[in-house]
């Protein structure tokens, strides 16, 4: 009820949204973000219940005259903390790094080194390279995740890739790629870097019978701003030394929460900075996904298993909490903003005011939203 958008009966005047207090107005307004913030909370609590899978965040050799190597890391560096925080995986590891990279502080990172003892490794952020969000945060670091030497052998297709366009199976061996014989996957991995957006045969061994494929690799740019390609494929791992360098994060229902908690923050926080560098142009307005995206995301996601599909949930979640919290007209930020005002000079903004930043609001909404689907076209058309 709104005496602004329409006739109210005299028995509800009472109830209309634009005559309660101020602070009353202000925590209705709050309610849908923090709903956001809540399920989200939700969502986290369950899969640290269940049990997150990941990957051991060991280290293999830093890229030569990279950050990494600058900050003293070595191969087999198994790290434990990052500033503090704890980071049993190596999406932990990432999403830690990630967010203090934006902010570019010099990171303190605590590792196991490979004779068991603790040391103290440094990164430097502040003088990395200007971020561009298609370079994955190790690349741009010199942080290399250490890899065992693996046959030529597919282990995984992801949808949509490369390797799942030409035909590439799971159980496939890679015989030829050109006219190279492929020794091993690092092998393999170094001749389809060669071939961004390039075709590419390869002879392929496929239960006993070999037959050839053309295969064209995709492109995204490394840290020294060069073109690379890649398929979208994981090696076949051996099931023992996969359990070695598996790990599966749980905790129990207190600890799940407050972790949940934190990592609802953490995510918010990320979110805004993403937000503040698309803003001064330190990131790419490529990196903003509109309705085709999350689609797409969501079906990728729920085809992954049920962690995947919470943490995506979650994911969209803090960004609408976060999205709908900014202080622009027509948002309940926009909303929250007008209130605020409103509390400290003892009076609303007059009504023709209010309309104006409502239709600036309404303007850089539409703007958003065309951008956000104008990616989403680009990324189905390649």
């Amino acid at each position: 009820l709104d005496e602004r958008e329409g006739e109210v009966p005299a028995d509800q005047l009472h109830q209309a949204f634009n005559r309660q207090s101020v602070g009353s107005r202000i925590a209705i307004v709050l309610a849908g973000p923090l709903c956001n913030f809540v399920f989200a909370i939700f969502a986290y609590t369950c899969m640290f219940l269940i049990g997150v899978p990941g990957i051991k965040p060991l280290m293999d050799t830093p890229a030569a005259g990279s950050l990494a190597e600058a900050g003293g890391f070595r191969k087999g560096d198994l790290i434990m903390m990052v500033d503090g925080e704890s980071t049993p995986a190596l999406g932990s590891v990432m999403l830690a790094l990630v967010d203090r990279a934006m902010a570019e502080e010099i990171i303190q990172v605590e590792v196991k080194d490979i004779d068991g003892r603790t040391r103290i490794r440094t990164l430097d952020t502040r003088h990395a390279p200007e971020s561009n969000e298609e370079v994955r945060v190790f690349e741009q670091m010199g942080l290399t995740p250490w890899q065992p030497m693996l046959p030529a052998v597919i282990g995984q297709v992801l949808p949509d890739g490369a390797a799942s366009r030409a035909g590439l199976q799971p159980g496939d061996r890679i015989v030829l790629a050109g006219r190279e014989s492929v020794t091993d996957w690092q092998h393999w991995r170094s001749i389809i870097e060669r071939y961004p957006d390039q075709p590419l045969s390869v002879r392929i061994e496929r239960n006993g019978v070999e037959q050839t494929l053309e295969l064209i690799p995709g492109a995204r740019e490394n840290r020294q701003g060069e073109w690379t390609g890649f398929i979208g494929a994981v090696a076949e791992m051996p099931p023992d030394l996969a359990e070695d360098l598996r790990v599966v994060v749980r905790y129990g229902p207190l600890d799940a929460i407050g972790v949940a908690i934190g990592k609802t923050w953490d995510m918010s926080q990320l979110t805004l900075r993403m937000l503040g560098r698309m803003l001064i142009g330190k990131a790419s307005l490529d990196n903003l996904s509109g309705p085709l995206t999350i689609a797409q995301f969501a079906g990728q996601a729920a085809s992954a298993g049920l962690i995947a599909f919470l943490s995506l949930l979650a994911l969209v979640s803090i960004s609408l909490g976060v999205l709908n919290l900014l202080p622009v007209p027509v948002l309940d930020g926009g909303h929250l903003l007008y209130y605020l005002i409103e509390a400290i000079k003892g009076s609303p903004l007059p009504e023709a005011i209010q309309h104006a930043g409502q239709q600036v609001g309404i303007a850089l909404l539409l703007l958003l939203m065309g951008l956000a689907l104008f990616n989403d076209f680009n990324r189905l058309l390649g």
